[in-house]
């Protein structure tokens, strides 16, 4: 374990988030998808929740996006878009603190469930959530309109 802060976002963060972002999207291997600026981000902050992993140094090295939702067969949940820690962290608990602030947050918040996504090539992400005990479905796939 690091010495780390896990606190909630404030648009101070968005220039490192924004960065964190752009990291995020190239390790999905999918960085012309990430289209988000600090601009946006304060137009729309109304909308962003996340919590960040603080460093001793005063860096964000990891964050959790989420937002509650609703889901017709089970009701108020939270879904979790992204956890990504940088790289040189992983393995040192920062993604672990994290995850569970956002579990805490939901079921402090009476939801029922939480769910979020993981790429079918990433191992290591899949063998961390099922050793939280995450069940992971194979049915849907993702459907996006962009505007």
């Amino acid at each position: 374990m690091i010495d780390i802060t896990i606190r909630p976002v404030d648009e101070k963060d968005f220039p490192q988030i924004v960065d964190l972002f752009s990291e995020f999207a190239l390790f999905e291997k999918m960085p012309d998808k990430m289209v988000n600026s600090v601009d946006r981000m304060i137009a729309e902050r109304d909308f962003f929740h996340c919590f960040v992993a603080v460093s001793a140094d005063n860096l964000i090295i990891g964050y959790a996006t989420y937002f509650f939702a609703y889901y017709t067969w089970i009701g108020k949940s939270l879904y979790m878009d992204d956890l990504y820690v940088k790289p040189e962290f992983r393995g040192k608990g920062v993604g672990t603190r994290l995850i569970h602030r956002v579990v805490d947050l939901s079921k402090n918040s009476g939801c029922h469930k939480l769910r979020w996504q993981v790429s079918q090539w990433n191992g290591p992400a899949i063998d961390f959530y099922k050793s939280l005990g995450a069940m992971i479905d194979n049915t849907e796939q993702n459907c996006d309109l962009l505007f």
